[in-house]
């Protein structure tokens, strides 16, 4: 008789009985069912977005809620402020490695158990008794959290072809873009009902769904020997990392204390020679963290200077936005937020549609469109005035989010396409750490813009120049977009694996389930 407890049975062709606790068993039995699925991939795919979701919903809502989170906590907004921007530096400090850490020992992995941190920093979060300690937890999530973007952008890229890539990437853009909205439309009213805790005591049950529902269906991938041998790059990660901080540490505090204050131009003189002393590392170590190869490779620096040119732009105007509805125009921060709605909703649309448009007409394409759009937005933007009415508005933000939903995922599978798939992980973390960059530029230089120029322009005439600044940016962007090539389409069906992968324990439970049915 068998056992209830675990399953043992001599498998074929094996000198030894194999033992196979039941938990085991039933999560082989579900994943060799789930996976002989052809709707496998997109099955993966739905349950990599839903951890996205998970982890980016509360992004917007506790923005707007930082004056209430800091007289909670008894600080000021230039302290609370760092709950959103020290998460924005951990992302860029963390990213890579962890990104070259799920590509060295295995994407599932390094996934889960970045949500496992997820998870207990916003538990810890949620009962934060100061502002230091609220920052510490939101910079440790984000820190311990940093693989869930890189880790499941690796995982997708894995699952689908690269003639589909870019649909795939749409979805993606979707979820980035509208997970947002939906937790600025459900967080508002749970925050004025409960408070700014409860975005985090609800964050952790969707975590932990998030966690069960992956751990059943992500496909279990091992490394090639050359990933599992290879020795990873600490100095190379310690470089990069300290560069990409310095550089976003000296935007970030530029625009309060004064670009000339010693810390802020420290903070530009120092990045560039971390830079140089990463890429002398990495010409030197056996295993880089960033093969420079790849640098030569236009479908691989072409794209990420692409996108950090947009991103300069799009999140810079994000910035502002707001600012020019309520200062210039007289809304109230209902209105604002609910007329800055259209730019993500219409990416989060835009994103699947342009994916799949994107398999017919190539990267390059999409990715000029895009940009063409974006520039546009910004010289919509700049025209903007009071006593226009909303409309002009809402077609000026749309016009940002079909850009950006258009470019997206073509430039995320340039990328993808370009590399080895042993490289997925970094190069995506890679792609995510330049666009942080540009996030944090874009939206710190575009404010000093304003800033400086309304003395002399007027405020409405301010917020134009620093609408046509970050046109301008969009400008280069467009340009090294049309250096993008498109990638060749070949018929394929994707397979969740690298040629001669193994899915374990997969397949241990197909050969202890065969032994055991005989």
């Amino acid at each position: 008789c068998r056992d209830v407890e675990s399953l043992s049975s001599d498998a074929p062709g094996a000198n030894e009985v194999n033992t196979l606790p039941w938990p085991l068993l039933l999560r082989a039995q579900i994943t060799a069912r789930v996976e002989a699925s052809e709707r496998y991939p997109w099955l993966v795919l739905a349950t990599v977005l839903f951890g996205l979701f998970s982890v980016g919903c509360t992004i917007t809502i506790l923005a707007v809620s930082i004056p209430r989170i800091a007289t909670d906590l008894s600080s000021d907004t230039s302290t609370v402020s760092w709950v959103t921007t020290g998460p924005i530096l951990a992302f860029a400090v963390f990213g890579p490695a962890a990104g070259k850490l799920a590509d060295l020992r295995g994407q599932r992995g390094v996934y889960l158990l970045s949500l496992v941190g997820v998870g207990i920093f916003a538990a810890l979060s949620a009962v934060a008794w100061s502002a230091g300690a609220l920052i510490a937890f939101r910079v440790l999530g984000a820190a311990t959290g940093a693989a869930t973007g890189p880790a499941s952008l690796a995982i997708i890229n894995r699952m689908f072809p690269p003639a589909k890539r870019a649909q795939a990437m749409g979805y993606w853009a979707m979820v980035g873009a509208g997970g947002p909205v939906v937790g600025a439309l459900v967080g508002g009213p749970v925050v004025e009902a409960f408070g700014w805790r409860w975005l985090f005591v609800a964050q952790v049950p969707l975590t932990v769904a998030t966690l069960l529902v992956a751990a059943a269906v992500l496909p279990n991938v091992r490394p090639s020997p050359e990933a599992r041998a290879a020795r990873f790059d600490g100095w190379g990660a310690v470089t990069l990392g300290a560069a990409a901080v310095s550089l976003l540490l000296a935007v970030n505090r530029g625009s309060r204390i004064g670009w000339t204050q010693p810390l802020v131009v420290a903070g530009f003189v120092v990045t560039p020679l971390l830079i140089t002393a990463f890429v002398l590392i990495e010409r030197r170590v056996a295993h880089p963290l960033l093969p420079l190869h790849y640098l030569r490779r236009r479908n691989f620096t072409f794209p990420i200077a692409t996108q950090f040119f947009t991103n300069f732009a799009y999140m810079g105007a994000f910035a502002i936005t707001p600012l020019l509805l309520q200062e210039e125009y007289g809304f109230g921060e209902t209105r604002t937020t609910l007329l800055s709605i259209p730019r993500p909703l219409v990416f989060a649309i835009a994103g699947p549609v342009a994916g799949y448009f994107t398999l017919k007409i190539g990267e390059r394409v999409a990715g000029v469109t895009g940009a063409v759009s974006i520039v546009a937005s910004m010289v919509a933007l700049s025209t903007l005035a009071p006593g226009d009415g909303t409309l002009p508005i809402i077609f000026a933000l749309g016009l940002s989010g079909l850009g950006m939903g258009t470019a997206s995922p073509a430039l995320a599978a340039a990328i993808a396409n370009s590399v080895d798939e042993n490289d997925l992980g970094v190069a995506g973390a890679t792609q995510q750490m330049v666009s942080q960059v540009g996030t944090a530029m874009g939206t710190q230089v575009l404010l000093a813009v304003q800033t400086a120029r309304e003395s002399s322009v007027g405020a409405v005439g301010s917020y134009g120049e620093a609408f046509l600044v970050g046109g301008g940016m969009a400008v280069i962007g467009l340009g090294l977009a049309t250096f993008v090539r498109r990638t060749p389409r070949a018929p394929g069906r994707a397979t969740g694996a690298p040629q001669g992968a193994r899915n374990e324990p997969a397949e241990a439970g197909r050969t202890a389930l065969a032994a055991a049915t005989r």
